[in-house]
């Protein structure tokens, strides 16, 4: 009896995978119904400049209740809350570095009593230090860690559980195209970008029995910000940088229709299919070609 469920269940396989892609293909051709945002109460981390910056203002303009920004800055965060809560949306800010575990708690304590339930999680915080692992600081190093991947760890574990009680709730990462091609001159960056897609793809996977929340992991191509002021490649008319409001509407969009992962622009999706196939030497070639091998030799980020 058992024999022949194991022997069903392979046979049904194939046609279950067949019925996804036919349900992919068609989600791409059709318009989706979209999650509507008037109840939500969205935390950006990172929220004061940069791509975060541009999140809060589409999320805002997409009808979200309130918009709720979290960083280190509170110079930046203070403008940006000024200029959402302009547009009438209630925007509020608190000071916190997300790489700091009990802070993280103690914050998100005080943004329940004083805001209510965060249902849009968007973890978007992050800094690089653009050099080489012999002329990286100790320090750098752990810094990247603390705030790009354990970051996650914190604030997740801090608002989720309420998620999950309300059956009502997304968890979203800004993540890099660099989480699944390494670049030279971005060791920190890249390391802590690959073990954030990590934890993404094993909090989605983990979340499918779980009714009303979801994820999104976004993982955009170099992106006209500050944070990689100074990077150059070879051909920037043929792979210009990502405008950041665009990266920003394609991310809530993805909320909206619960799309779990996004490579931007689609194009990267080559990228990762080459990286399956190629040769090592043939992806060194690609590298030196492209001129990904030596761009951060003219990195001016901010940290």
């Amino acid at each position: 009896m058992m024999e022949m469920k194991v022997l069903g269940c392979a046979l049904l396989f194939p046609l279950q995978i067949f019925l996804c892609l036919l349900r992919a293909i068609v989600r791409f051709f059709t318009r989706q119904k979209r999650r509507d945002l008037g109840t939500d109460v969205v935390l950006i981390t990172g929220g004061g400049r940069g791509i975060g910056r541009h999140l809060a203002k589409e999320f805002a303009e997409q009808g979200a209740r309130k918009v709720i920004l979290w960083g280190r800055t509170e110079k930046c965060l203070k403008e940006t809350c000024e200029e959402i809560s302009m547009t009438g949306t209630e925007c509020h800010y608190f000071v916190c570095d997300v790489g700091n575990r009990e802070e993280v708690y103690q914050q998100a304590k005080g943004l329940r009593e004083k805001v209510g339930d965060v249902t849009i999680l968007v973890n978007n915080a992050a800094v690089v230090h653009g050099k080489s692992l012999m002329d990286s600081d100790d320090d750098a190093l752990l810094k990247t860690q603390h705030i790009n991947t354990l970051g996650q760890f914190w604030t997740t574990k801090a608002f989720l559980p309420r998620m999950l009680e309300l059956c009502n709730g997304h968890v979203v990462c800004i993540n890099s195209i660099l989480s699944l091609s390494s670049i030279p001159g971005a060791i920190d960056y890249c390391t802590s970008k690959a073990s954030s897609y990590a934890f993404m793809e094993s909090l989605t996977l983990g979340l499918l029995d779980c009714p009303g929340v979801g994820c999104t992991t976004v993982l955009p191509f170099h992106t006209d910000t500050e944070m990689f002021q100074g990077m150059r490649v070879r051909f920037p008319k043929l792979f210009p940088p990502l405008n950041p409001e665009m990266v920003a509407e394609r991310t809530v969009d993805a909320v909206r229709t619960n799309t779990a992962f996004v490579v931007l622009p689609w194009t990267m999706h080559f990228l990762v299919i080459l990286k399956s196939l190629l040769p090592q030497s043939a992806l060194e070639e690609i590298h030196k070609f492209s001129g990904s091998y030596t761009c951060m030799n003219t990195f001016k980020g901010q940290t």
